[in-house]
């Protein structure tokens, strides 16, 4: 089997391919450059790369969000489309199930979060339940605030992963003390190989391409601010 992941739901570009089952190659850039410009160049240059030909693909998966509101548009836009003039499926994957995968084993709760602005997260909380990796509490957008506060009822030490630390690192301290846990490394960790194996093991999950639309969570402001003004007329 033969699989495109594609990955723009933050200011990180990642192209990963898999061949034969197997991670083939990827491409990430951590860069703030428009991805619109970007991603058939990345994809184009990994598949002559990898030696695949767009007609020996069984599979696109993306990250469907939750993230950058233009940044999944484009994904999903660019998978739906290869996807429908190769005739084969696609899949989505949260974003923050991916990021989630860098604590796979980790002893405790894992928290990914995206920043969503004016002190508020893309996050869910993941982790082992009965040697089962699994999403146990819901993706959601939250104020971080009311999330720590949560997780410090929880009586169990929580690994935070994210592409924004920089922004919320401080006030995790503050609240969750030596509860919190933060990864060695720093960087990128929206790891489109990831993003390709999660994908191709969902085979229940295949998307009808017409009618696949990203999770955004949340509606985008000039959308609420439409729906609003249609409800007051």
């Amino acid at each position: 089997m033969n699989g495109l992941a594609i990955d723009t739901s933050t200011y990180v570009l990642g192209v990963a391919v898999i061949k034969d089952g197997e991670v083939a190659g990827e491409i990430i850039t951590n860069i703030k450059k428009n991805h619109s410009v970007r991603l058939m160049t990345a994809i184009r240059t990994l598949l002559e790369e990898v030696e695949i030909k767009p007609q020996d693909l069984d599979k696109i998966i993306v990250t469907e969000g939750p993230g950058s509101y233009t940044g999944v548009r484009i994904g999903v836009t660019t998978g739906k489309t290869l996807a429908w003039s190769l005739k084969i499926p696609i899949v989505g994957v949260s974003s923050l199930e991916v990021l989630a995968q860098n604590g796979y084993y980790f002893d405790g709760f894992i928290s990914p979060f995206i920043d969503a602005r004016r002190g508020q997260v893309y996050t869910g909380l993941y982790g082992m339940e009965n040697g089962v990796f699994k999403n146990i509490k819901e993706d959601r957008i939250v104020l971080h605030k009311d999330w720590l506060e949560e997780l410090k009822s929880s009586g169990k030490q929580v690994l935070f992963l994210s592409t924004d630390m920089d922004k919320h690192k401080q006030e995790i301290k503050e609240i969750l003390g030596y509860k919190a846990q933060f990864p060695f490394i720093t960087g990128n960790l929206l790891r489109p190989s990831e993003l390709a194996r999660l994908g191709m093991k969902k085979e229940t999950e295949v998307k009808d391409i017409h009618t696949f639309t990203p999770n955004y969570i949340r509606l985008a402001e000039a959308e609420a601010k439409w729906l609003a003004n249609q409800k007051d007329q």
